[in-house]
């Protein structure tokens, strides 16, 4: 029988396009996307406990009520099974789902815009192949009338969403270029710790704008300065401590805390080392978001006063009943166990929520494969009054040579109120 090349060619066609098909869903392909997804902690904010991963559910507090983050599985019903690789890419660069409907900026699309097109494709195919699926609804938005209303959110990303992927800086290296990347994109570092304008926009997307990375607050937490500061940032750090931070969860003088615990826990503790070192790399090319003189030589009255049994300064006593015990008489804790106090960059902040919060909530820190003991800190909310923990933070932020403005019982009284339903009795309520 002859075959002419005329009827060969769809025959030829259809082979090479499943030939393509395969390749793009190669295992490596897949395995590729993993670790993209894992970069970008997909999982940290669409999944809860005791729930299948990446189902959604997660409740995030915003200024005009909660959201809950969507099933992101490929099942075709409640998660995404039924999105091309076309409106998987819109939805994660320009914040539109597949009907149309545009998402809450609480989604990172602002970073993940930068993906490039190989990335986003093994992402892509890991959530379609290498995610079960699940059939789990999502849950509706807190949000009243009219605040609901979508529409307007075409008109924000108008003025403030660059969709834009990341070009590389030829006048950089390939390490600093990498570390961009991860930061500005797939790390999305910029969503807490930049600070938001008065339409929750970041102030800015990358090191161009001055307020990139200058400390950002949400849901009580301060996430704090990553620029050169020397006092409330990384200008203190080396490249060392960036890359083992972001590995385990703590330096020698440091410790994640709030919500960087669960970056550490399910995201950066998988990173590569030269990711990491990247990271690093980039971070520490950002200059400081202040003017600053070079530190004073630091004074320690403090630990002299606290040997001595002085206690007359208000919030000492306090310190010695509850704190000393881990963080010692000098505030200097011990390394990789009990963060420093003593010139502590969370500590320093001119923003003290993560100060008040942790010591209101308590916390625990990240359990990685390089540190396995999650080490707690107890709550002191059910214990200490509004007045006895800004006497104590202010103490904490004031001794050692630290130098920080005080803080008033109000500010410790408004993080109160954003504390989760109490599971013990208040100092105002435990006697009766």
């Amino acid at each position: 029988m002859k075959i002419t090349c005329v009827k060969l060619l769809p025959l030829l066609t259809l082979l090479f396009s499943f030939a393509s098909a395969a390749e793009e869903t190669a295992p490596d392909n897949i395995s590729k996307g993993k670790y993209i997804a894992t970069a970008g902690d997909c999982v940290a904010c669409h999944s809860i406990a005791g729930r299948a991963s990446f189902t959604g559910g997660l409740k995030m507090s915003t200024p005009i009520g909660a959201i809950y983050s969507t099933n992101i599985t490929p099942d075709k019903e409640t998660g995404i099974g039924d999105y091309s690789y076309d409106d998987f890419a819109k939805a994660l660069r320009e914040g539109i789902a597949k009907d149309g409907r545009h998402l809450y900026p609480a989604m990172p699309y602002t970073a993940y815009a930068k993906i490039n097109d190989e990335d986003m494709h093994a992402l892509y195919d890991y959530m379609m192949h290498g995610v079960q699926p699940v059939h789990q609804q999502n849950i509706k938005s807190d949000i009243p009338w009219p605040l609901n209303m979508r529409w307007p959110l075409a008109i924000w990303n108008s003025v403030f969403h660059d969709d834009k992927v990341y070009a590389p800086d030829t006048t950089k290296s390939d390490a600093w270029n990498r570390g961009a990347y991860l930061v500005q994109g797939l790390g999305h570092c910029g969503t807490c710790h930049t600070p938001r304008g008065i339409a929750f926009q970041e102030k800015a997307l990358d090191q161009q704008g001055k307020s990139y990375l200058t400390g950002g607050t949400l849901e009580g937490w301060h996430a704090p300065d990553l620029t050169g500061n020397v006092k409330s940032g990384l200008g203190g750090w080396s490249n060392e401590d960036i890359a083992l931070f972001l590995r385990t969860g703590r330096t020698n003088t440091s410790a994640a805390f709030g919500s960087m615990t669960d970056v550490i826990e399910h995201s950066t503790q998988y990173w590569s080392q030269s990711d990491l070192n990247a990271v690093a790399t980039y971070l520490k090319s950002i200059g400081s978001s202040a003017s600053e003189t070079p530190p004073a030589p630091r004074k320690d009255a403090t630990t002299a006063a606290l040997i001595r049994g002085d206690v007359s300064m208000p919030g000492s006593r306090l310190y010695m009943d509850n704190c000393s015990g881990c963080h010692r008489l000098d505030g200097k804790g011990y390394a990789k166990t009990f963060p420093s106090l003593a010139g502590n960059s969370a500590v320093l902040s001119d923003d003290p929520s993560s100060v008040i919060s942790i010591v209101l909530r308590g916390g625990k820190m990240a359990v990685t494969k390089d540190a396995v003991t999650g080490l707690a800190m107890p709550d002191f909310a059910w214990r200490l009054s509004d007045q006895e923990v800004a006497d104590l933070v202010t103490f904490v932020r004031n001794s050692w040579g630290n130098q920080a403005p005080p803080v008033k019982a109000e500010q410790v009284e408004k993080l109160r109120k954003e504390l989760p339903e109490p599971t013990k009795p208040t100092p105002e309520n435990r006697n009766q």
